[in-house]
């Protein structure tokens, strides 16, 4: 293990973050996967989130080893799977699934690498894993881009069986939003086109801004949940006065003073994820300081081991449900960079890069 520790400032003290380092690491297996929690399922959204986290911590070798999981497990069509195993081995090239999970390639799940490539290029400055990741991070988001409307949302997954709702999700197609300007920028930097994806990401701003009609159109409206709230703040799609009268639109909703920010409404309940992901959409809005009052909040429901719970039942003061899941523990780890400054990449999540 390479693990050389980040220097946080006065926003830590020395090895505060190592509980939710060794969490990661711990559930990071042999193949370079990692799963959800122990016996969990993995995904390439929040594998990769993780892998962000594990850079953040100066874990490069074992970052590497989780981007390399996934340019071996990548579908010859450029997606992903939306599950893979759970406590099973698996055989990631000729993966079909075991008949209990169902066979879903989320759009948003097979964008996110890009960000995660483009995260660790800019720690690292690493040339040959740019090299080696580019094949990669090109044919996922021509994967997810082939299902753009005419509209400009982009579906919520590939067309299967499992798939028949023609629909899209507001926090998914934003993330989108965000993973096609890490690939414009990784795109530049190896001398490829962008003009294609520079339109593509044009016309789904446009989507997520003006035409909330294209999105839950066949199932209920999913704005009960925060996420899409503040990912389009977080994603950039929303910026300066808008992203600021948006955050303000709904504050009272999903914030729970002292105790973060509800994953949805009507429940007394607080993710640390969701919190942290509200800190970074905090910064990209010019709000550091409410930022650094929501993250910080999040330190309370650390298990005794400097792990993160996944979130916490504050009316029954209980961690729930009781797992300390690996991209939680990352998201608290890229907040921290976010408001510290101390990568290279700290504001991949909190800048617009591009015009």
């Amino acid at each position: 293990m390479t693990w050389v520790r980040r220097d946080f400032g006065a926003l830590a003290p020395p090895n505060f973050f190592d509980g939710a380092v060794r969490r990661i690491l711990d559930l990071q297996r042999t193949d370079g996967s990692i799963p959800w929690y122990d016996g969990g399922v993995i995904d390439a959204w929040n594998h990769t989130h993780a892998a962000m986290g594990l850079s953040v911590a100066g874990c490069i070798e074992e970052a590497e080893r989780a981007y390399e999981f996934l340019a071996r497990s990548q579908l010859p069509d450029g997606s992903w799977w939306g599950q893979y195993g759970s406590a099973v081995p698996l055989d990631t090239h000729k993966y079909e699934g075991t008949g209990d999970e169902p066979r879903i390639r989320d759009t948003n799940y097979c964008a996110y690498p890009a960000t995660g490539v483009l995260h660790h290029f800019l720690i690292t400055g690493d040339q040959s894993f740019l090299r080696r990741m580019w094949p990669v991070v090109r044919a996922s988001i021509d994967f997810a881009l082939q299902f753009q409307t005419e509209h400009g949302e982009i579906r919520w997954a590939a067309r299967d069986k499992a798939t028949p709702q023609e629909d899209a999700l507001l926090a998914g197609s934003s993330s989108i939003y965000k993973s096609i300007e890490c690939a414009i920028r990784l795109a530049e930097l190896v001398g490829e086109p962008t003009n294609t994806w520079r339109q593509a990401r044009e016309r789904l701003g446009d989507a997520v801004r003006s035409k909330p009609h294209r999105f839950d159109r066949q199932w209920e409206d999913k704005n009960y949940f925060s996420m899409s709230w503040y990912y389009p703040v977080l994603a950039g799609v929303f910026r300066d006065d808008a992203a600021r009268n948006r955050i303000a639109a709904r504050w009272d909703e999903f914030v729970t003073e002292g105790k973060g920010c509800r994953c949805v409404l009507g429940q007394p309940w607080v993710t640390i994820a969701e919190s942290c992901e509200l800190s970074l959409a905090l910064i990209s809005a010019g709000d550091k300081k409410r930022a650094l009052d929501i993250w910080q909040s999040q330190h309370q429901w650390r298990d005794a081991d400097g792990a993160y719970w996944m979130g916490w039942q504050y009316e029954q003061n209980s961690p729930w449900p009781h797992e300390k899941p690996a991209w939680t523990s990352a998201a608290v780890l890229i907040a921290a960079d976010a408001l510290a400054d101390a990568t290279p990449a700290a504001q991949i999540l909190c800048d617009v890069a591009i015009d």
